[in-house]
Order: structure tokens, then sequence, then C-alpha cells
């Protein structure tokens, strides 16, 4: 499996102004190959293949307006039309219907104004950590790292990222072996919510840390302060940074809690069973902000590749599956419970808590698809999915019932 790990890195004045030097060739590079194939489109030429732009890219470096091409590595200069090439691709696969997932427009141009910056080395580049464990790039110098853990192998390659905030961060891809954790006997349903950020089928409550909510004052204030300030002048650059780092508070911790959870479950767990929530369009009713703020589907991206890595069950169930209104003891389900509802009773006198019930039908729906050797009813659905720009699905789709599915599935939520 190929993981990538992140470190900060805190290059002085001399590398930073080297940093944005290889930031700004690498844009104008891709700039160039992007102009090239439009101009060449608008012409009625043929397509200009990743070849030709290579070897526009050799003879530019030998003209005056384009020799200052030479003083950056070649590798970031390669890998920028790499990234262009891959964005190329990407679009026509997705006009073809050979891309899973929505629509991916044509690429765009790299904006000089925009403050999140990267460049990527790869072994030909030859960089390399030295033995005081500074990270070697060339043509930039020894940058300084805080290595927060160690790499389980040798990277292949490592891209320099400069986000909004200002801040270095040097990220390595790299290849894992799995690491199978020894298995314990508990198997847990999630089901995610806002009230509680997950419940556990064992009853367990995990309180929602409200990230975006608890920073809004600070957030408020920053903005207000950059709302005063003039255009262009340097008092609105340095508002502008200060905006930035404000958020980018509110996401490194947003994702430390979702990987510190995430493990936590991987860890305690042989099999995690989620349900497979419509994010996108949750996000369009009036709950927008608070499911944003929860980060849903970057969790559930974290447990699907921890359960990878360390040889966990993973299943994602249907979400149109009736987990809030079925009956974890009798497997009735009942008619439409409104959201305020949080406590009902069912026909058969068991009373349930609206949340851990759910997590307990999620638990169960997952054990019988698992058990069943099928993929969950999502997954199937993922792959027959017509392409579209609007994300997820918000109809279920026709479909042949599968054996062990009672009734129709139009409703069920």
């Amino acid at each position: 499996m190929q993981l990538r790990y992140q470190y900060r890195l805190y290059p002085d004045t001399a590398q930073r102004q080297r940093l944005a030097r290889a930031f700004g060739c690498a844009r104008v590079v891709f700039n160039d190959g992007l102009r090239a194939r439009q101009d060449a489109r608008e012409a009625g030429l043929a397509y200009v293949s990743d070849a030709e732009l290579s070897k526009r890219l050799t003879a530019a470096k030998t003209t005056p307006q384009r020799a200052w091409l030479g003083e950056v590595s070649s590798v970031v200069l390669r890998q920028a039309l790499a990234d262009l090439n891959t964005a190329y691709r990407n679009f026509f696969a997705s006009i073809t219907g050979n891309r899973k997932g929505p629509k991916v427009g044509p690429p765009r141009f790299r904006s000089r104004k925009d403050n999140r910056q990267a460049i990527r080395f790869t072994t030909n580049a030859r960089f390399a950590i030295t033995a005081g464990g500074r990270l070697r790039l060339p043509k930039i110098g020894d940058v300084v790292v805080r290595w927060s853990r160690t790499l389980p192998s040798e990277p292949s390659s490592v891209t320099v990222i400069k986000d909004a905030a200002g801040r270095y961060f040097a990220s390595f891809a790299v290849q894992s072996t799995d690491e199978p954790l020894p298995e314990p006997a508990p198997e847990v349903g999630v089901d995610l919510g806002l009230t509680h950020f997950a419940v556990l089928s064992d009853g367990r409550k995990i309180d929602n840390p409200r990230i975006l909510r608890r920073a809004g004052k600070k957030l408020r204030k920053a903005h207000k302060a950059l709302s005063r300030k003039a255009k262009g002048s340097n008092n609105r650059k340095k508002a502008v940074v200060k905006v930035a780092r404000a958020h980018a508070r509110v996401a490194d911790a947003r994702r430390d809690f979702a990987h510190k959870l995430s493990t936590q479950l991987i860890r305690d767990n042989q099999a995690i069973y989620v349900e497979d929530l419509s994010v996108k369009g949750l996000a369009r009713t009036r709950l927008a902000k608070s499911v944003h703020d929860a980060g849903w589907s970057a969790f559930v991206g974290m447990l699907e590749y921890k359960a990878a890595r360390y040889g966990r069950t993973f299943a994602k169930i249907d979400r149109w599956f009736p987990s809030s209104k079925r009956c974890s003891r009798c497997e009735t389900v009942a008619t439409a419970i409104p959201l305020e509802v949080r406590k009902w009773e069912c026909a058969c006198g068991a009373v349930h808590d609206r949340d851990i019930n759910a997590a307990r039908n999620i638990l169960a729906e997952g054990r019988r698809t698992v058990a069943a050797g099928r993929k969950p009813a999502a997954g199937r659905r993922r792959e027959a999915e017509t392409l579209n720009a609007c994300g997820g699905d918000v109809r279920p789709p026709l479909a042949v019932a599968d054996a062990d599915e009672a009734g129709s599935l139009r409703g069920a939520a």
C-alpha cells in the first residue's frame, strides 16, 4: 500500500526565495503547456502530445524569454508537465465515461496569486535525507525537518507544499507493507451524526467536537479585520495570512480528531461497519455548515485505508437501509420517525435510543453483507451509477433485489 507521510519544513530566508522561484517556474511550465494545447485546439490542429511538450520545454530553456527556467531542478519542471498530462487524462476519461465518480472539468491555468503552491521531486532528482536529519533538495539546499515519526521505507518522491497560511510541508510517498494487528473479538457498527459525532453499537457515544463552531469568534474577528483593509495594500496581505492561519488551525484540529478516533476504532475492533452517507446531498440543506464541520467523509476515508492496512474488515452499508426505523430486536420497520424523536417504542415492547438502535442495525446488516460474501449495496451502486457533476445520487436506482432483501429500497431511509 502506498501512503503519504507529511512533515513540517522550516526553510531559512534564502531557501524560501529558492522555493518561491521553483514554485513560479513550475507554474509557468504548467501554464505554457496548457496554453499550447488550447491554441492547437482553437486552430484545429492535432493534440499536442506529452513528448512534444517535453521537447518544447527543453527548447524554451535556450531562449532569452525562458532562460531562467534553468535555475531550478529540471525534475520539478518535468513533474509540472506530468501533472498537466494527468489532468488531461482524467478529463478525457471523465467525458468518455471511463472514470468513476463526479465529472472532471478540463485543466485550468494556475494563478500566481494563489498562496497554495507545490512542487514534486522524484528519485531522479536525487533528493536525500542527510545524516543530520535535514532534507536535501536539489538547487534548494538542506532544509530543516521536524520528524514526528520515522519513515517506514525509502520514499519514491517528495512533494514540497506551501499552504495558504505560509507553512511549508514535505509529503513523502512511501510503500508500506500491511501490518496486521492482533485480532480482538469485538465488531462495531458506527452511526454518524451531528448531536454526537459517532454512536457505537455497544452504546458508547462520541461527542461532536464542533471545531468550526468553537472557532467562530476568532474567525469572525479575522474576517472583519480583512474586510476593513484596502485592496492591494500590504496590511491586506497580512490580514489574508491571518485568516488562512485561523482556518488552518481549524482544519488541523479536525484532522487530528479524526485520526485519533479512527485509529482507536481500528485498534479495538476486528470489523467496522458504517453507513454510506450522501454528504454532498446533506451539504445542500440548512445543516450544511454543521455537516462540513463534522468532516464525515475524511473520517470514513481514514477508517477505510487503515482497515486495509492493518487487516481489519470494513464495509459501508447502503444509505437507503432503514437503520433508524428498524427495530434491532424484532427487525420490524416502523413508519416514518421525525428527526426530533430521539427515543421510540416498538410494537414488540422494546424502547430504543434512536442512534444506538441505528448503530446496532448497521452492525447486523454489515455482518450479513460480509457473511454473504457480496459487496455492500453502496459499492455495487457506485460501480453502475451514471457520472454527474452533483456527486452522490439522491435516488436509489432500479436494481435486482438481493435474496435477503425484504421489500423495496425506495423510501426505506
